[in-house]
């Protein structure tokens, strides 16, 4: 892991531009109806707090609100990335590990930290989910820089696992049948059990590389095509009849679902020998 030169031309968003995106990070009060023992903590703070560890916001969403009550306290997610933490593989696929920030102000969520990996080749982001790479939980309540600090160095030290898990996914040839298995698993992220059993999915088109880089039979290339897809929604279905496009996926709460599912399914084709 180190600096690649081209990282330092990464962009952050202002605060003006995370407001246009997700105005609830700038909420300065918490939800009428929260506990009188619940610390609010503006999640803007955090963000300044992260930016002083090196690490800006690339992105920020935020769930719509089902009632005019919860507007302003709904969830939101900021996707933070640190120039100077970067992964070049030798083969030439960039990708910068990313932490995840989810909170809420309605008292329902403490700050929740993930790890990520962004590929630079097809500007797609990855969540990762293993025993390695556990969420780290911090509460509202006794907030501080200090505690975030040694939680944001404990995530960064782990970070050079997903190198580890990267070059072992590429060390793995998939055949035609295993690339096909992964990805009939990798419908069970969208459909339902019912759902599958009369829905006819082209499983050659869920596995069919949209860009030269993606194309190879590894186990990492053929995850990274199926899941951009799943996500994407870049494939059809027959239901009936009836061809239908898949939908994109534009909640962040399922993207995130999904994306932890699909990582898990793909882990679990790396031999117990080689992940240890």
């Amino acid at each position: 892991m180190f600096t690649d030169q081209n990282s330092k031309e990464l962009q952050f968003l202002s605060d003006e531009q995370i407001n246009n995106s997700s105005p609830t990070v700038f909420t300065k009060t918490p939800a009428a109806n929260v506990s009188k023992h619940y610390t609010h903590i503006p999640t803007i703070q955090v963000v300044d707090d992260m930016r002083k560890l090196g690490w800006g916001v690339v992105d920020a969403q935020q769930v719509k609100a089902r009632k005019n009550t919860t507007k302003g306290f709904q969830k939101h997610l900021l996707t933070f990335r640190n120039p100077d933490v970067v992964i070049n593989g030798e083969d030439g696929d960039t990708v910068f590990p990313q932490i995840l920030l989810t909170n809420s102000h309605d008292g329902k969520n403490a700050f929740t930290f993930t790890a990520g990996l962004f590929r630079l080749v097809c500007s797609n982001g990855l969540v990762i989910a293993d025993e390695k790479f556990n969420d780290v939980k911090m509460r509202h309540m006794g907030y501080t820089f200090e505690d975030l600090q040694v939680q944001i160095k404990d995530m960064v030290e782990q970070l050079p696992l997903t190198v580890d898990s990267m070059n072992q996914m590429k060390a793995i040839e998939l055949d035609v049948k295993q690339m096909k298995a992964l990805a009939q698993k990798s419908l069970t992220t969208r459909f339902t059990k019912d759902q599958l059993k009369v829905a006819k999915i082209n499983l050659d088109e869920l596995i069919n590389p949209v860009r030269d880089e993606d194309k190879g039979n590894d186990l990492w290339s053929v995850f990274n095509v199926i899941q951009e897809k799943i996500i994407t929604g870049d494939f059809s279905y027959l239901s009936g009849a009836k061809s239908r496009k898949a939908r994109e996926v534009k909640n962040f709460k399922q993207d995130m679902d999904i994306n932890k599912k699909l990582f898990a399914m793909a882990n679990e084709l790396v031999p117990q020998e080689i992940a240890s």
